[in-house]
Order: C-alpha cells, then structure tokens, then sequence
C-alpha cells in the first residue's frame, strides 16, 4: 500500500509552501479587520455615553478646548457668551445624507474672555451665486447660552476657497485669519441655543453606531486560512488514494502503472531517460536489443 511519502516530494513542497503564504495572507487580513472592528467598537462604546449625557460646564471641560481628550469626544458642553458673526466661515464640500453642502462656523466669546469655534450646522448649496449657499441664518445678538458637543478639529486640506470660506474645520489656519486668539484644541456643533434664533441651519443627525461588517470579515478570513490547508490535506488524501489504486489495477493485471495509462499520462509520472557515459559497456538488455535491430525485427 502507498504511503505519503510523496509530500517529501519537491512539488508537493511547493503546493504546502503555497498553503501556508496564502493562510499567512488571510490571517494578516483578518487581523486587520479585527482591528478596525474593535476600533469601531470603542467609538461606538465612546457615543453612546456621551452624545446623550448632560451637558457639561466650561470651566469642568475648559482643558479639552486646548487639547480633546479623545474619551471625551461628543460630550455636551455649556457655553455663555457672544457670537462674533462677522468672522463667521462657511465650510466647503460638507455632504449631509449624500447632499451637497456646506457648514457654517462662528466664534463665540464667552464671559471669561475665551474664545470658541461653534459649528453652527448644514447648508444646501445655493442656486443664486455657484458655489455659495443662497442664505446662511444668523444666531441672535447679545448674550446667548449654547449647547454643544465637543468635536476635534479636522486636518488642514491643500485646496483653496473663496473669501469668507474655509476648505476644513482646521482650527490653527482659522485662527491666523483671526485678529485675536481662539481655542484650537476642539470644537463645539451645536446642540440649541438660547435665545433661539429666527431661523438656524439644518441640525445635525445622530452620529451612527452600526458596527459594520468587520468582524464578519475577519472570520470570513480566518477561515479562508484554515481552507488553504483542509485544501491541501484533500489534495494530499486523493493522491494517496490514485496511488494506491493505480498499484492495484498493476497488480491484478500484471502490466506495470506507466502502461496501464500509457507512457507519458498525466496519470504516472514520465520515466526519466537513463543516459549512458561515454565509454560506458552496454548491459545485455542494450546489447540484446542492438542485435534484434540489426536482423529487423
């Protein structure tokens, strides 16, 4: 009966050291899922117990104005103080629910003399000027009290805008268009406002908490891995198995494997030519067969 001594084979080493790069490849995949799945987790976990909780003092969460603390993202904060709408921005390129728009921002100046970046909301794209809302509703004068959750600010982008436009909610490049100091470390998107104004801008919708298919994927790839070697294995056990066929069908016919398939099949390995060194003595089979030849048979 045949073994599996042919995994000791040069091709069948091939076929494992395929096997196992493949599995490496799935496995570094999933790893990579798995992260990004516990990642989305820990932002989820980090909404759900602050974007709903009470709002919060400024003086208590004064320090994330300068630098957010990333647990203490979508907290809700009261702030007191002034808009200062003449230095208010509206933010390009700001899609809601796959709608083009935009964002406007403004400074507010508390009580205390800080100054903070509150986004205001979402703006339609306008029909009247290209590339400018056809209106941006102002906040009410004089002394408001504010809601807002605190945001972290957005990288700068290598992209320009018009006057009285910002490409991003980058926080220092803001401040240098600015004749007085504002805080940089985060920002407020606003919650309500008191007094509420006239008309305001479209309010934010609830930050999503779908997990994503993430963990599904890193499971998909892990057992992608685990496939590549029950693969292999399945390979292995057929080929032992025609091995141990094609030694019976020899066997019981008593014609050797290579021609009970015919020379050269994709059945049995072609037989290597042995190849005589010069000079070598011809062994009686070559010389038997020299003589058939020469009398033409």
């Amino acid at each position: 009966m045949k073994t599996y001594k042919f995994l000791f084979s040069s091709k069948w080493a091939g076929y494992f050291a395929v096997a196992v790069v493949f599995a490496i490849a799935c496995v570094a995949l999933g790893n990579w899922q798995m992260n990004r799945n516990n990642e989305t987790m820990a932002n989820i976990a980090k909404i759900t117990d602050n974007y709903s909780a009470a709002p919060v003092g400024y003086q208590a969460l004064k320090s994330n104005f300068d630098h957010l603390d990333a647990a203490k993202e979508w907290t809700p904060v009261t702030l007191k103080g002034t808009y200062l709408t003449a230095d208010q921005r509206v933010v390009r390129n700001r899609p809601l629910n796959g709608a083009p728009g935009y964002e406007v921002i403004v400074p507010l100046k508390l009580s205390n003399g800080d100054t903070v970046i509150i986004d205001r909301g979402w703006l339609p794209i306008g029909n009247k000027v290209p590339g400018h809302p056809d209106v941006v509703p102002q906040p009410q004068s004089g002394t408001v009290t504010v809601v807002a959750r605190l945001r972290p600010p957005e990288p700068k982008l290598d992209r320009g805008a018009p006057a009285g436009q910002i490409a991003s909610i980058d926080l220092k490049d803001y401040a240098s268009q600015l004749g007085y100091p504002i805080k940089t470390g985060a920002y407020g998107q606003l919650v309500s406002e008191s007094p509420a104004a006239a008309v305001n801008p479209t309010p934010f919708p609830a930050p999503s908490i779908d997990p994503g298919s993430h963990l599904s994927y890193a499971l998909q790839w892990v057992c992608f891995g685990v496939l590549a070697f029950v693969g292999f294995g399945y390979a292995a056990r057929m080929q032992r198995r025609n091995d141990e066929y094609d030694t019976l069908e020899a066997a019981e016919s008593g014609v050797p494997v290579e021609e009970v398939y015919g020379r050269g099949s994709p059945f049995h390995p072609r037989p290597r030519k042995k190849v005589r060194k010069p000079g070598a003595r011809p062994t009686a089979e070559e010389e038997e067969d020299a003589l058939l030849d020469s009398q033409g048979f």
